[in-house]
């Protein structure tokens, strides 16, 4: 048994009665256990799917054996009203659109002190520590323009979820591109995590995969 999570996107044009109709017989497909159903409702797409410009949200967390997962998902493709779906290993995103934030250390909140530099030793120890304060304070914030963007500290994300529309929002361009590691400072392995959240994201047409620019 696995833990996985799926969001689907209904035809808004349904109501939740009908979704509901629906979601339970998916599940019996499944043949597991359903951990949570969580009806996000309608709300505008970024980017039209099927012609229409919103959809209907549902996201479900459910266990089950992987052998389940080719039928159901052969229902899934069979049914005209679901306009898209995406199912994934659940690694305890919650079914909301947030991401799980650390509690900030004493460490990482306190300031550099840019006198003490008595010895090498004491400068060495400094760069070390202001290098895992800048790994443990992902998500940044930003702040300036584009062409002087200065990262604005931030909490540290312990899990981020590829539904938090406005955190992942924070690392792409006004061109709809991942800011580099180099402007936003953070670990190889974030980056990493960042960019699969964002694909699953803009598959779910949470994000556009190019922005629009108003003249």
């Amino acid at each position: 048994m696995r833990d996985y999570e799926v969001v689907y996107i209904f035809d808004p044009a349904l109501g939740e009665d009908a979704v509901n109709v629906k979601l339970e017989a998916y599940h019996d497909r499944l043949g597991g256990e359903i951990v949570a159903v969580d009806h996000w409702g309608s709300r505008q797409l970024a980017y039209p799917i099927r012609k229409q410009s919103s959809g209907y949200y549902v996201v479900t967390q459910f266990r089950t054996d992987p052998s389940a997962l080719p039928e159901y998902e052969r229902i899934l493709k069979l049914d005209d009203d679901l306009m898209r779906y995406l199912v994934v290993l659940n690694e305890g995103e919650p079914t909301s659109g947030m991401s799980i934030l650390a509690e900030p250390s004493p460490a990482s909140l306190r300031p550099r002190d840019d006198d003490d530099d008595d010895d090498d030793d004491d400068d060495d120890e400094g760069e070390i520590e202001d290098e895992e304060r800048d790994a443990a304070s992902s998500p940044p914030e930003f702040s300036g323009g584009r062409a002087r963007r200065r990262r604005v500290e931030g909490p540290r994300i312990e899990l981020l979820n590829y539904k938090d529309v406005n955190t992942l929002s924070r690392f792409i361009t006004e061109q709809g591109k991942l800011l580099p590691k180099r402007t936003s400072k953070v670990t190889a392995q974030f980056q990493r995590n960042l960019s699969k959240a964002v694909k699953r994201a803009r598959y779910l047409a949470l994000l556009p995969y190019v922005r629009d620019h108003e003249v």
